[in-house]
């Protein structure tokens, strides 16, 4: 079974055949697909899922803190099921594809404290640019 699903089964989620296909699609190191790749994968497997179904499943995935909803540079909203462990996010800057990196360091450390203007700061993002192999031809 996967991290995910077992995830979701400890959190007593009811799992119907339309939500563990879903799940399923999810599962796996570096995923990060957008809603229409998971729905187009979920059809594979269950060809009578409805998109909204893989939409609305998607939306209680991410409130529920399963999924994270990641978002570059204007492109479609992708999601990861890697939301238990910290990391942060390697994007191609042709083709989008997006890898899990787990650099050294804190990055909340990395802000000077004249820099952060008297906020509290709770959380950092760091996204990473690149060109990835496929796209530079290496």
């Amino acid at each position: 079974m996967s991290d995910l699903l077992e995830r979701l089964r400890d959190r007593g989620w009811r799992l119907t055949a339309q939500r563990r296909v879903v799940a399923e699609v999810l599962d796996g190191d570096h995923v990060h697909y957008t809603a229409d790749e998971v729905h187009a994968r979920a059809a594979d497997r269950l060809p009578e899922i409805a998109r909204a179904t893989v939409y609305n499943t998607l939306s209680e995935l991410v409130a529920l803190g399963e999924v994270l909803e990641v978002s570059t540079d204007g492109r479609a909203k992708r999601y990861d099921p890697n939301a238990r462990h910290t990391h942060q996010h390697l994007v191609c800057s042709r083709c989008g594809t997006i890898r899990d990196v787990h650099p050294t360091g804190d990055p909340l450390a990395a802000l000077p404290e004249n820099e952060r203007y008297g906020f509290a700061i709770a959380e950092a993002t760091v996204t990473y640019r690149g060109v990835c192999p496929n796209c530079s031809g290496s």
